[in-house]
């Protein structure tokens, strides 16, 4: 019996040992995790980065490097808590898709986004800019951005990361209400990859013989000039919903 109570009086020291050290992981996790929050930096490249080749497309303060679709400045884009920002609270008669000045042919391109509720928007590609032509989804094909609360986000080819009517996800990526999402597009020679919170969800090639055959398929046949570019603009889609761009970055390959 006096062995016993002995080594229960030896255990008591560890057991508060192992609580206080328990106690002490707890307080730095925390800790560790409230500093990297609150040095989160956005719209910024690392050295690494800059090496690599990556520029900024968005500065996080000024609309630089961006215009409407055949206009100019926007009215319905503004900056905000360094996020690009699609206003919901301004009306305009037509949409009004943000373009970059420059084209791109080879390239990677990745950014963040957070779509509003039951919101509805996209990022084009290999855009071409012309009077005669009204918008920029009438010849740049689509990566889909949809809100998982939107009533279209059980048709399979109109899901976050598809490319737009015309394939489901390659692998399911998963999307939920309020959150930031990220976003990968890489572009050569032809051969394009649509990549959501790091899953492959679509792969295209342009340039090959089933593309335009797919293209008869939908509703794009209507538009001549849609998808035959492997080079151009990018544009990020103005459907009149909510949505934030942070983090957009690319580098040409």
């Amino acid at each position: 019996m006096h062995i016993k109570f002995v080594g229960l009086l030896c255990l008591i020291p560890f057991i508060f040992s192992c609580k206080n050290q328990n106690a002490k992981e707890k307080a730095t996790e925390w800790h560790t995790k409230k500093v990297a929050e609150a040095s989160e930096s956005h719209n910024t490249l690392y050295d690494i980065e800059k090496e690599q080749g990556w520029e900024l497309l968005f500065d996080g303060k000024t609309l630089n490097g961006w215009h409407v679709y055949n206009a100019g400045a926007p009215s319905v884009w503004e900056v905000s808590d360094g996020t690009l920002h699609r206003n919901p609270q301004i009306e305009t008669q037509n949409n009004e898709d943000l373009l970059t000045e420059k084209v791109y042919e080879n390239y990677e391109l990745i950014l963040e986004w957070k779509i509003g509720n039951r919101g509805n928007s996209g990022i084009f590609i290999n855009v071409q800019e012309k009077p005669e032509v009204g918008t920029a989804y009438q010849t740049g094909p689509e990566y889909q951005i949809l809100d998982p609360d939107h009533m279209d986000s059980d048709v399979a080819v109109k899901k976050s990361g598809c490319l737009y009517g015309f394939s489901p996800q390659e692998n399911e990526a998963i999307t939920n209400d309020g959150e930031w999402n990220r976003t990968r597009i890489k572009q050569m020679d032809g051969k394009v990859e649509f990549y959501l919170n790091g899953v492959r969800t679509a792969t295209q090639d342009f340039t090959s013989s089933e593309w335009p055959e797919k293209i008869k398929n939908t509703h794009f046949a209507n538009y001549p000039e849609f998808g035959r570019a492997t080079q151009g603009k990018i544009a990020l889609q103005d459907w009149y919903f909510e949505v934030w761009f942070r983090d957009i970055k690319i580098r040409e390959l």
